[in-house]
């Protein structure tokens, strides 16, 4: 069950890999910046990582339906779902 401290999904090392992934992307990117690489360039790569950040988002939405949506379900735990409704809307902005 899902509650506010600490705990562990299945998918957690494929999330931790891919935010290592798009920090590493975003390192890179800094340092096109510095270097004074052509903004169409910097502009794709950040690109890039935006699309990478909404996969990992979909992954971690996934992960807390399969397990904190459906303990909170079958509870009647509806702070859980609130929680969700609430962090969806500021992901989707």
């Amino acid at each position: 069950m899902c509650q506010e401290y600490k705990h562990e999904h299945q998918d957690t090392k494929k999330i931790i890999d891919r935010m290592s992934r798009a920090i590493g992307h975003m390192e890179s990117i800094k340092r096109m910046i510095e270097e004074g690489r052509d903004c169409s360039e910097v502009l794709i790569q950040l690109s890039a990582v935006r699309s990478a950040i909404n996969n990992i988002g979909k992954i971690v939405l996934q992960d807390h339906i399969n397990n904190c949506v459906v303990d909170a379900v079958e509870t009647g735990d509806k702070v859980v779902l609130e929680n969700l409704n609430k962090a969806v809307d500021k992901f989707l902005k």
